[in-house]
């Protein structure tokens, strides 16, 4: 399926970041908004597809994470647009989820920072605790499992000498 770009878009790269971007309707264009919001260096602004592509995930779980209340993207005529501050927390979400922690906990996690990061020490001792818990966990896990190994390795020596005991038995 071929992708569309919104109306006006065209028109909106060919004027100077000084003109207003609208639309027939006389709306803001939202690619011309996040457009006009760049610097040469850094990117203020991103469309769902720029992060979608990024990150390698889909439209939808962006939008599921939206839903979660886990970022809040602005809205230009209906259209997503993502700050920074949105992309920084999908980055960590992302991370989070990939080291097995469930939405809550990234959530609080994010919720923490505050408006302006003034809850960043808040969050590192959160993220101390959190880690020092599942380090214990999984090393409580490993342990386990290496237990279980060293008894299926007993149980698999022990019934390949039955068997070969009942190879040499066995008459031929």
């Amino acid at each position: 399926m071929a992708s569309r770009k919104p109306a006006g878009t065209e028109a909106a790269h060919a004027r100077s970041a000084s003109e207003p971007a609208v639309t027939v309707s006389g709306a803001p264009d939202a690619q011309a908004f996040v457009d006009s919001h760049r610097s040469d260096d850094t990117s203020q602004l991103f469309g769902i597809n720029e992060l979608c592509e990024e990150f390698g995930i889909s439209q939808r779980t962006l939008r599921f994470y939206e839903d979660k209340e886990l970022i809040t993207p602005r809205r230009v005529n209906h259209t997503r647009v993502y700050t920074r501050r949105d992309r920084a927390r999908l980055a960590l979400i992302l991370r989070a989820k990939a080291i097995g922690s469930p939405l809550s906990e990234i959530k609080h996690y994010l919720d923490l920072y505050g408006v302006h990061g003034e809850g960043r020490s808040q969050q590192l001792s959160y993220v101390i605790a959190r880690t020092d818990q599942t380090i214990r966990e999984l090393e409580q896990k490993r342990a386990q499992i290496d237990e279980t190994l060293a008894e299926l390795r007993l149980i698999n020596i022990s019934s390949r000498r039955q068997m070969d005991a009942r190879k040499k038995a066995a008459p031929e």
